[in-house]
């Protein structure tokens, strides 16, 4: 049977380019595997991927930041990831295309990749040269993976009678129309002597592909499968080789980083006995279902923070300095903070990016030592009136010394509901002060504090126009009914909590279609510095309602129906939920 010589050239250059973004995605995950696995070898902290996504985090918009958090909460940073990768593997599956008309197109591609995982491994805070090796490898093995198969992409050249042509991407050696050679990958023959122009006769005008008397040039079909098909076989049995290689070192390079896991010593960690403890009266949850507990469990405590990987904090080598404007510097060990007076107490933590009635608060029994006692013994200078704490991933915050210094139970806490602290709150240490948000508050991991002043210093989020000193607004949310079911008719609950950390709630009141504001009940509460939990009984008539709710702190200050977006010190307005009662 014989073909036309050019009928299956546009079917094979479709499926070269194919090929070529299937050694792209392959090169792509051989990077992924080798950077992970290099990472877990050298201790960096975290792969290429890793490095991007704090680059791009660190440049994040406020308005972007807060639909990220509003939409999927502690899984925005897992959105982040895929999404990265999901760019990659566009990225990827272009190079390998662009590298099946020059592989040199292909490494450039590449050495762009490289350029941003070494400017985002470079950049972030407690960058060193280990910081740099997942990315070198990374790259190195994605050149690798395109250099042995972009060539396997295309046919074998057909040895036989061949025609110096010009192809749109380089000077090549090509079959005669119709052959199954394309440009010369392998078996490239020495180019003949040519004749001089003018040696040469006119050929008679032909489209091309045609013979000289204007005849189909046919050739063997089966030549063309027989050098095709073993390239095929050779380019599937090194794509799986790259599987096989790009898996086993990401899961070599998981394990090994498992090596630096403080897990174990978390979980076998010894919290000392409080010298201050901290009692529950009767009556701090009311029998509501569906209202939130007192205590958050460390579970389903939230967490909203900057990093990707949470940082492994051996606490046998963990150390807090304290310098700056002090009359003596402090370093000290997880063992001398254990060793210090302990305090106990409920406070409840909010995110300054929580919306009205949103989820990012949670209340705890927190054990730690007093970070005002620390200062104290470090001696304060005249002038000073921030707090730059440092995390050891580099993320800072600037608390207000005044509010340390001013009596609250402000603790370099080591304990969270009675155990270590989970590595995702901070493990080994982190703060606590009670009142303030937690970008200006609760520094995770926190291993350094300059005492310093908020005119020469401004801390991660400050930064970003966010305020540099934010106190907790006095808000409340309402838990029951959610709205998302329909009610019955009759006696009902309206119930939630309510928050004005170290002022106090006071009272809460609900109204529904805008009628008259009626008081709720309050639960009782060991102290000004939790949330408290509120309850209105309610005659539901048929229909559709509004029910809207406010607080009130011992103050005297009543919570805003003013609607502000959290940047950049907080969300306010008054909670609302519609229902349905049939």
């Amino acid at each position: 049977m014989k073909r036309s010589g050019t009928s299956r050239r546009p079917d094979r250059d479709r499926g070269r380019a194919g090929r070529g973004a299937v050694a792209g995605l392959l090169a792509a995950g051989a990077a992924l595997g080798v950077g992970q696995f290099v990472a877990g070898l050298t201790g960096a902290n975290g792969s290429p991927v890793v490095a991007v996504g704090q680059l791009q985090i660190d440049f994040t918009p406020s308005w972007l930041k807060n639909f990220a958090v509003s939409d999927f909460g502690s899984d925005d940073k897992v959105v982040l990831v895929g999404g990265i990768l999901v760019v990659l593997a566009i990225f990827a599956a272009l190079i390998g295309e662009a590298a099946t008309r020059r592989l040199s197109y292909g490494m450039a591609g590449l050495a762009v990749f490289a350029i941003v995982g070494l400017t985002a491994a470079a950049t972030r805070p407690a960058a060193n040269v280990a910081s740099l090796l997942p990315t070198v490898a990374a790259t190195a093995a994605a050149a690798a993976v395109l250099y042995f198969l972009i060539p396997l992409t295309g046919p074998a050249v057909r040895r036989g009678r061949s025609t110096w042509t010009k192809a749109p991407w380089r000077d090549t050696w090509a079959g005669a129309p119709g052959d199954a050679a394309d440009a010369g990958e392998l078996d490239r023959p020495a180019a003949p002597d040519l004749p001089a122009v003018a040696d040469v006769p006119a050929a008679p005008a032909h489209p091309a592909g045609l013979g000289r008397a204007g005849e189909p040039e046919e050739l063997d079909e089966g030549t063309e499968l027989d050098t095709a098909r073993p390239r095929r076989r050779s380019f599937l049995k090194v794509s799986a080789a790259t599987v096989v290689i790009a898996a086993g070192a990401e899961l070599s390079g998981r394990l090994l980083a498992e090596r630096s896991s403080v897990t174990t010593a978390q979980k076998t960690l010894r919290v000392p006995k409080p010298s201050v403890t901290e009692s529950l009266p009767p009556g701090v949850n009311l029998n509501v279902p569906g209202i939130s507990p007192f205590v958050t469990s460390n579970a389903n405590f939230y967490r909203v923070d900057t990093a990707i990987v949470l940082p492994q904090v051996d606490p046998g080598s963990w150390q807090l300095r304290i310098h700056g404007m002090v009359n003596r510097e402090l370093t000290l060990s997880f063992d001398d903070l254990l060793k210090r007076p302990l305090i106990e107490d409920y406070v409840t933590l909010c995110c300054v990016s929580d919306p009205v009635g949103g989820p990012y608060i949670g209340n705890a029994l927190w054990l730690g030592a007093s970070l005002a006692g620390v200062l104290r013994e470090a001696g304060i200078q005249a002038g000073a009136d921030q707090l730059m704490c440092t995390s050891v991933d580099g993320f800072t915050s600037g608390t207000p010394v005044q509010t340390v210094m001013d009596g609250r139970d402000a603790l370099l806490a080591v304990a969270m509901n009675g155990t270590a602290l989970p590595v995702a709150h901070g493990f080994p240490a982190r703060m606590v002060v009670p009142g303030l948000y937690g970008y200006v508050s609760a520094t995770k991991w926190v291993t350094d504090i300059n005492v310093t002043t908020f005119a020469n210093n401004y801390a991660y989020w400050a930064q970003r126009g966010w305020s540099q000193q934010a106190p907790i607004k006095t808000e409340c949310r309402i838990d029951v009914p959610s709205g998302s079911n329909q009610l019955s008719a009759g006696r009902t609950a309206i119930a939630g909590v309510a928050w004005a950390q170290h002022k106090g709630i006071d009272a809460v009141h609900v109204r529904v279609d805008n009628g008259p504001w009626n008081e709720a009940t309050l639960a009782a509460v060991p102290g000004i510095d939790t949330w408290r939990q509120w309850v209105w009984p309610w005659d539901a008539p048929r229909g559709n309602h509004l029910i809207e709710a406010r607080a009130t702190d011992k103050t005297g200050y009543t919570q805003t129906s003013f609607d502000a977006q959290p940047e950049p010190n907080g969300a306010s307005g008054y909670p609302t939920v519609s229902v349905a009662v049939a």
